[in-house]
């Protein structure tokens, strides 16, 4: 049974691109798996705190956010990092694995079961992602390998192919979209059901499905019209932040950095 959950990560664990919450932040997986699990569960609520920040490499989220975390004493947190470093000329594989390592150490020491991400092949669905393709590749062999030695649940995307689905990411083609939130928290939840035997891991798995099972592809100059705006749009402001040194993430504060309670939504009644 979950009781207390916490997020740490990068702008995939923040909810990126996702439907904005009222307080105007993106919902993301993490909040969707949080309010599932205080839905599915006999329990009447859970306490759940997202720490995660857009931009963040991995050595960032160990040094700022597992601290935090570790004193929260979760029953889960889930880590989610990699992918801003391998996005960097500087990426130094052995270094990033042994911070994650740290990180999944001090965690699980606390207490806390650990939930990891192998992070998908983009080279299907994106040319200019596919660049560093042989790094995430890398990175899946070690995350992989540090969840059988410590124990931690993992989320695999390699070669998964619903996410080659365009409509499952976002217009800069590496944020997650709607609905790549939604059917990224079922497979989450599916890790957790597998890891803990609360619900039938069936039910979850069929909501992994495509959105459609033959989605609609552009034209060959539809393509290369997208690829212009997204190049103007995203590629080019991204390059330029990195040429600066500026960081996606400068100034911006985790979205639930306290742990709050989430209740289980109360049944409707037939008077409703």
């Amino acid at each position: 049974m979950i009781h207390r959950f916490v997020a740490l990560g990068d702008s995939f664990t923040e909810g990126l691109d996702d439907v904005l919450r009222s307080d105007g932040r993106n919902t993301g997986w993490a909040d969707r798996v949080a309010l599932r699990l205080a839905t599915d569960q006999s329990v009447d609520s859970i306490e759940y705190a997202n720490l995660a920040i857009r931009g963040r490499l991995t050595r960032q989220v160990i040094e700022e956010q597992v601290p935090v975390a570790v004193d929260m004493r979760p029953d889960l947190a889930t880590l989610g990092v990699g992918v801003n470093d391998a996005l960097r000329r500087s990426f130094d594989l052995d270094a990033v694995a042994t911070d994650l390592e740290q990180g999944v150490t001090r965690l699980r020491a606390s207490g806390a079961q650990v939930l990891l991400f192998a992070f998908g092949d983009p080279t299907r669905r994106s040319r200019a992602l596919g660049a560093v393709a042989g790094r995430l590749a890398g990175l899946r062999s070690a995350t992989r390998e540090i969840a059988r030695i410590h124990g931690c649940w993992l989320v695999d995307f390699w070669g998964v192919a619903h996410y080659d689905d365009e409509r499952m990411w976002s217009a800069d083609r590496l944020h997650l979209s709607p609905i790549g939130h939604r059917i990224t928290a079922e497979a989450v939840l599916e890790a957790i059901w597998q890891g803990t035997g609360v619900v039938d891991p069936e039910s979850a798995r069929a909501d992994w499905r495509s959105p459609d099972p033959d989605p609609p592809r552009l034209s060959w100059l539809g393509r290369r019209s997208d690829d212009i705006r997204w190049l103007g749009a995203h590629a080019l402001p991204w390059a330029g932040r990195r040429i600066r040194r500026v960081s996606s993430g400068e100034g911006v504060q985790p979205k639930d950095p306290v742990l709050r309670v989430i209740h289980k939504p109360r049944a409707r009644s037939p008077q409703d």
